[in-house]
């Protein structure tokens, strides 16, 4: 397992857990960050990565993104 925003540009992966308090991981899981979920890393900005979750584009920081386990 992997954070999310180390997978590379245009790699789609699958979400094997979500890590943080619960707060954080109830945020990400209301997005479409679940356990099983497909995600593709789309893009990095900045200090942002705009990753494809659930047929939607969801921008979100490096931060939050670290506890995407995949």
């Amino acid at each position: 397992m992997m954070p999310l925003n180390m997978i590379g540009t245009g790699s789609s992966a699958e979400v094997r857990r979500v890590s943080g308090n619960e707060d954080v991981r109830r945020y990400l899981g209301n997005l479409g960050f679940v356990q099983g979920a497909k995600v593709t890393l789309l893009s990095e900005i900045g200090g942002s990565v705009i990753v494809g979750v659930c047929d939607s584009r969801i921008a979100i920081n490096k931060d939050m993104a670290a506890h995407i386990l995949v």
